[in-house]
């Protein structure tokens, strides 16, 4: 992994008698594309809210751009949209950029073209000196955006970025966190669309009662993938050598099914059958998706 931008141990957060998250222990790399998943009441936005100095933890330790949580400095590299905007009505779009960049010292005539640079790249820039109080919820999310990425920030957090937003808009953020991962720029992204989570990730960590339960690699070889072989004969020992290179061997019809950690071992299983003289008319794997993972994962959970 990159040089880390977030790291955390053993984080816990307790309200009265009620833990919200329960022991957060996890790093995300420079550049990279963190998906944070789970059911509601999962603790992922008490994590990010740890994360960002917002809560303060009733246990473990956190280090967020090489600086202990809540940082000034480290938190002037940082952009954040929450999940539910709740800007200043009164304001137009332009008007919350510019509150926003004075906040963060931004000189004025960078901040200006750094602004009118955003309004066109969230495509807003028709309707920069409307009230924000005349937005839509789609509108209000993509000025939230430009707000998050104002600051050019090494570390983004984003909370439910696609919350209201049309195809176009989904298009939109996925272009977004792609520009930014180039940049080098690391997006910590808490999405209920498992669909874009599983085109936008690099790695994900699900999140069950406030423990991360398993992580996982989206890019590259790695993950679970399901494989169908049409072979015959199937005999007894055929089967049990199939166990020894995946899990879940069952067969009918002239049909073996199992599962394997990763692409690589279909060539492995490819030369078993050779090897063992098996007559293989078709041989093909396919990746377990993002959301039959999350399903069995969070199994008896409330939805997400």
């Amino acid at each position: 992994m990159s040089e880390p931008v977030i790291e955390s141990r053993g984080l816990r957060k307790v309200y009265g008698g009620t833990t919200a998250v329960h022991d957060l222990t996890l790093t995300v790399g420079r550049g990279e594309v963190f998906g944070f998943l789970g059911p509601n009441g999962a603790g992922k936005t008490t994590s990010m809210k740890m994360l960002l100095g917002l809560v303060r933890p009733t246990a473990g330790a956190a280090r967020v751009l090489g600086a202990g949580v809540g940082d000034v400095k480290a938190r002037a590299g940082i952009g954040f949209l929450p999940e539910h905007c709740r800007f200043h009505d009164w304001l137009t779009g332009r008007e919350l950029l510019t509150f926003h960049g004075r906040l963060y010292g931004m000189r004025a005539e960078a901040l200006a073209a750094r602004i009118d640079e955003l309004l066109v790249r969230v495509e807003m820039d028709d309707d920069a000196d409307r009230r924000l109080h005349e937005y839509s919820k789609g509108m209000r999310q993509r000025i939230g955006l430009a707000q998050a990425l104002l600051n050019e920030p090494k570390l983004v957090f984003l909370d439910e970025p696609t919350s209201g937003l049309d195809p176009m808009g989904v298009l939109l953020v996925r272009d977004l966190i792609r520009e930014l991962r180039a940049k080098g720029t690391a997006v910590f992204l808490n999405s209920h669309l498992l669909s874009e989570v599983e085109v936008t990730c690099d790695r994900v960590a699900f999140v069950r009662r406030g423990r991360v339960v398993r992580e996982l690699v989206l890019a590259g070889d790695g993950g679970r993938v399901d494989v169908e072989i049409k072979v015959a004969p199937i005999s007894a020992p055929l089967l049990e050598g199939l166990a020894r290179l995946g899990t879940n061997v069952r067969h009918e019809e002239g049909i073996v099914r199992l599962q394997v950690d990763g692409e690589d071992r279909i060539a492995e299983i490819t030369r078993f059958l050779v090897e063992r003289g098996a007559a293989v008319y078709r041989i093909a794997g396919r990746r377990e998706s993002l959301e039959s993972m999350f399903l069995e994962l969070m199994e008896g959970e409330g939805a997400a």
